[in-house]
């Protein structure tokens, strides 16, 4: 590998170091990722290849990225919609049980399938403040909260529309709507019910008042709740089934889903003003842009190192060590509790092109099921778990000691189940 080579990798691994620790430094890791991307795109630019290619394969690396963008500002849209006139409670107010162990059953099925359709983050943020309003002792509802992450994460893996990962290998082509639920299903059900089994044991008993009342826990429900909550989910129900049967790219389907909520918003709330905080103009001022900008700026620095040829090499490398597809797909499960597995899949993307690796092979499948779930490990893993943190303020070192073991053996059940399918 000659200088400048090197010197890309060297910018890659530093970008990636910062991305990290972004909160040691104290800087959003999107600036880090944007950065990155420009500097290694530079560097490529100006080591004298032919322009005219380079510039071609920069096109087709920011069109491959731009569909995940958009179909991602979309789906944000869309919860925020959602979340803003209160729809979630139509779901969440269901629950009745009175029992501890009773009402882990609900909240975790409950979790499993909201994050199919929607990420993971909103649907632990919706769980945990369903737990505020019904568990008052702290320690049973930090567990209860732990476990929300693990079904979450779990729920996520087995849909292309259900965690970032998959959806980019989905979009990319790596796997087929049906293909990744008829693998994944069962594997993801495993690792829930796993986990469910170990952390059942340490609840007990009856339900105690909440800690907050249903005022304090969420807002009221806005005119045309149920409607908006039908509408947004069959948007998301819809975008798979359009890319299967029509051929129809995600992020125009996620489009046309917005389209309509858009529409019927601004129809439901014709008054005026006191209402302009739920329309969808209001919800794409909330969107988390900063995310946005990370996937632009990851995805298309990994771009650059796939253009050069470092990760074909890195590929081969993996090679001469194991071609066993569970241990590739498991060793980057792992790792992606401890850094970010939307750089890890990408490279694992480019790693492998569909020449090598055609669509729907089990090393996607494995590889969507490990970087879904591989986040539970740890609280700093996935997206899920970082909320958890910030809303009920738990530890690293607690999350380590109560609920990180369930979870290991709960991700390899599921990856058991995953070979053995």
């Amino acid at each position: 590998m000659n200088g400048s080579l090197l010197g890309m990798l060297a910018v890659f691994v530093a970008g990636y170091a910062c991305i990290a620790f972004e909160h040691t430094l104290g800087v959003n890791k999107a600036a880090f990722a944007i950065g990155m991307a420009a500097v290694l795109w530079s560097m490529l630019l100006g080591f004298g290849g032919d322009p005219h290619h380079l510039g071609e394969a920069l096109i087709e690396q920011l069109s491959e990225t731009s569909q995940i963008i958009f179909f991602l500002l979309g789906a944000m849209t869309l919860v925020e919609v959602i979340d803003a006139h209160g729809a979630f409670r139509v779901v969440t107010d269901r629950i009745r049980t009175r029992s501890m162990r009773g009402l882990m059953v609900a909240v975790g099925f409950l979790a499993f399938f909201m994050s199919s359709v929607l990420d993971n983050l909103t649907t632990t943020i919706v769980m945990v403040s369903l737990l505020r309003r019904m568990i008052s002792d702290r320690e049973q509802r930090n567990l209860m909260g732990g476990f929300v992450v693990v079904a979450a994460n779990a729920g996520g893996a087995w849909t292309p529309i259900g965690d970032v990962t998959t959806t980019m290998l989905w979009i990319g082509g790596q796997v087929s709507t049906i293909g990744i639920i008829k693998k994944l299903v069962l594997p993801s059900l495993v690792s829930l019910i796993a986990a469910m089994a170990i952390l059942s044991l340490g609840f007990k008993g009856e339900l105690m008042d909440g800690a907050e009342s249903g005022d304090q826990a969420t807002a009221e429900m806005r005119h045309g709740a149920r409607r908006v909550l039908a509408l947004g989910l069959a948007a998301f129900l819809c975008v798979p089934i359009f890319k299967s049967f029509l051929h129809i790219p995600p992020f125009l389907g996620i489009g046309f889903g917005l389209s309509m909520m858009w529409i019927l918003t601004d129809v439901l709330h014709r008054e005026g003003h006191p209402s302009d905080h739920v329309r969808v103009p209001h919800a794409l001022s909330r969107v988390d842009v900063a995310s946005a900008f990370f996937f632009l700026g990851i995805l298309l620095a990994v771009g650059a190192l796939q253009t050069v040829g470092i990760l074909g090499d890195l590929a081969q490398e993996l090679a001469r060590v194991t071609s066993h597809e569970p241990t590739i797909a498991a060793i980057i499960g792992i790792v992606s509790a401890i850094v970010d597995n939307v750089p890890l899949v990408a490279a694992t993307m480019k790693m492998y092109p569909l020449s090598q690796v055609p669509p729907d092979d089990n090393l996607w499948s494995l590889i969507a099921y490990c970087a879904g779930t591989g986040g539970s490990l740890l609280v700093i893993g996935s997206a899920a778990g970082v909320a958890l943190m910030g809303m009920e303020h738990i530890t690293f070192g607690w999350y380590l000691r109560r609920v990180a073991p369930a979870a290991l053996v709960a991700y390899f059940a599921g990856l058991l189940a995953a070979v053995w399918l």
